[in-house]
């Protein structure tokens, strides 16, 4: 039995399936919500995570101690699913910021009784290119040329990607708070 998380990461390097057993067991959950914000169903975020999973037991060697782990494996996942979203090449909606002037008016705060699953869906809804970049910038504190250069595309288009996709959810949030919609639907 392992006594402690280091241990299951050095054998984890040299291989040892029991080891990799353990930290799976102990981070799948929160590397699958990682996976989820970014995938438009749970398989996709499965396949996401097993890949992401994958890709750390690959890499683990280079982790070299230093920062929080748990940190590591999480931008770990992430660029599991920005790779995932490259590949099926989804972000066709490539528009100019210039051409929308219209600025949104206030933010909306999330109402207190939404449901974590309301939101999560709310996420799912959007289409795949805003919900990646609303992710990269929003929730992982990426900037727009980090998110350009990590998707391929320009600042731009980053920017409003971002904007449409705070559009969006501002929308669905005020649906939701004026009970329009009393649970978003994941379709």
């Amino acid at each position: 039995m392992y006594k402690n998380q280091e241990d299951i990461i050095r054998d984890c390097a040299k291989g040892k399936h029991k080891a990799q057993k353990m930290l799976y067991e102990k981070y799948y959950r929160k590397m699958l919500g990682i996976c989820q914000r970014y995938c438009s169903s749970n398989d996709e975020a499965e396949d996401v995570m097993l890949t992401g999973f994958m890709n750390i037991f690959t890499k683990i060697k280079t982790y070299r101690g230093s920062g929080s782990f748990e940190g590591w494996m999480k931008k770990t996942m992430v660029n599991a699913a920005v790779d995932n979203f490259r590949k099926q090449k989804k972000h066709k909606d490539i528009f100019n910021i210039a051409d929308y002037q219209e600025e949104l008016t206030s933010d909306i705060s999330v109402p207190h009784n939404i449901e974590k699953e309301d939101i999560l869906n709310m996420l799912r809804n959007l289409p795949p290119g805003y919900k990646i970049v609303f992710n990269l910038y929003a929730i992982e504190g990426y900037n727009h040329q980090e998110i350009a250069k990590m998707l391929g595309v320009s600042v731009n288009t980053s920017k409003t990607q971002l904007f449409k996709a705070r559009k969006i959810l501002k929308e669905l949030i005020i649906k939701w708070n004026n009970g329009v919609i009393a649970t978003v639907k994941n379709e």
